[in-house]
């Protein structure tokens, strides 16, 4: 496999050895099995090709200092991978075979979860995909579900570091009734345009206004937004908001450290009260946001002092990590190490 430079690892594709691989055929799973091929053979008129019936998950596992491999909160990637199905008529993935093939695909791979000191990850990814050929628009009647596994570093280059997001209210993510609380294909390539236009400007992401009235926070382009006032963790209500299982934790974990936590909607002209701001999810962890400029409104909103996060983003995201990696306690049975 050569020589990784764990410390150094960017967010992207690494090839491991082995994926896992289970089909919906004739009315049942089949036992999820490994493959050393990289490829997928699929037919040309698959439904996940025209149709979008395409779900997906991420999560990661983290390799402690007792040696020991967690996989962090499976149940409820699978759950969520559950809940896209029933959004755009796929099959269910029973739990059991979603934990059975993540556990699999990790342990096949196990050289290349990241040692516990380069402060890396093994990125983990489920793909649910419809693969019965059909021209008619109707759910396909055959799936293929594969996990696949890769080493990474940060989602965003800079790490743990402030970086500036901008709105732009001529694109919208998801519609309010559509699809934006699934993990599907299409909601990530409707953000492609004005994530590139960002990124060309400089920001690291888009954030979102809610599509109906472009007056409330709805999620950055890869993450979910959050925001810190009043000894409070505040983020938003939405019904185009996918449901981050990282911003879930964190929620919990304000909680626990007797902050108030409140979910609803934020308008946008209650940024500039907020003391932190920061988007989250599986990728990012936290990545705390510098400043949210409006251009189209003429506005700027700025988060951060002498360039560095701020005290309750960085206890939160600390915490988080402590829990992945087996540092601190894990007393909401979030994790799950491999035998």
């Amino acid at each position: 496999m050569g020589t990784i430079d764990w410390a150094n690892l960017s967010f992207g594709y690494l090839k491991t050895d082995f994926n896992v691989r289970s089909y919906f055929k004739d009315g049942k799973w089949s036992t999820p099995t490994e493959s050393s091929s990289e490829t997928i053979e699929l037919h040309m008129a698959a439904t996940c090709l025209h149709y979008g019936q395409e779900a997906f998950e991420g999560l990661k596992a983290f390799r402690g200092k007792d040696g020991k491999i967690r996989i962090f909160r499976m149940r409820e990637n699978s759950l969520r991978m559950q809940s896209s199905c029933r959004g755009i008529m796929m099959q269910e993935l029973p739990n059991e075979v979603f934990e059975e093939s993540v556990l699999k695909a990790v342990k096949l791979n196990e050289k290349f979860v990241p040692p516990y000191e380069s402060g890396a990850a093994l990125y983990i990814r489920p793909l649910l995909i419809g693969i019965s050929p059909q021209v008619g628009v109707k759910p396909s009647s055959e799936y293929l579900f594969v996990v696949f596994v890769t080493p990474v570093g940060p989602y965003f280059k800079e790490g743990f570091k402030p970086t500036p997001l901008v709105i732009f209210r001529s694109f919208d993510r998801a519609a309010p009734l559509g699809t934006g609380t699934y993990k599907i294909g299409g909601n990530y390539a409707a953000s492609l345009t004005a994530g590139h236009k960002a990124h060309e400007m400089g920001y690291s992401a888009v954030l979102y206004l809610d599509p109906k009235e472009k007056k409330y926070i709805d999620e950055g382009g890869p993450a979910n937004f959050f925001a810190i006032k009043n000894n409070t963790y505040i983020t938003p209500e939405s019904t185009s908001i996918l449901p981050s299982i990282t911003n879930n934790s964190l929620m919990q974990l304000a909680e626990d450290l007797g902050m108030k936590v409140e979910r609803r909607p934020i308008p946008e002209d209650e940024l500039g009260s907020f003391e932190e701001a920061g988007i989250c999810g599986t990728a990012a962890v936290i990545s705390p946001v510098e400043r949210i400029d409006d251009l189209e409104e003429n506005k700027s909103y700025s988060f951060v002092k002498n360039g560095q996060a701020g005290p309750v983003s960085t206890l939160l995201y600390n915490k988080l990590r402590a829990i992945q990696y087996g540092d601190e306690p894990d007393t909401h049975n979030w994790v799950t190490i491999l035998e």
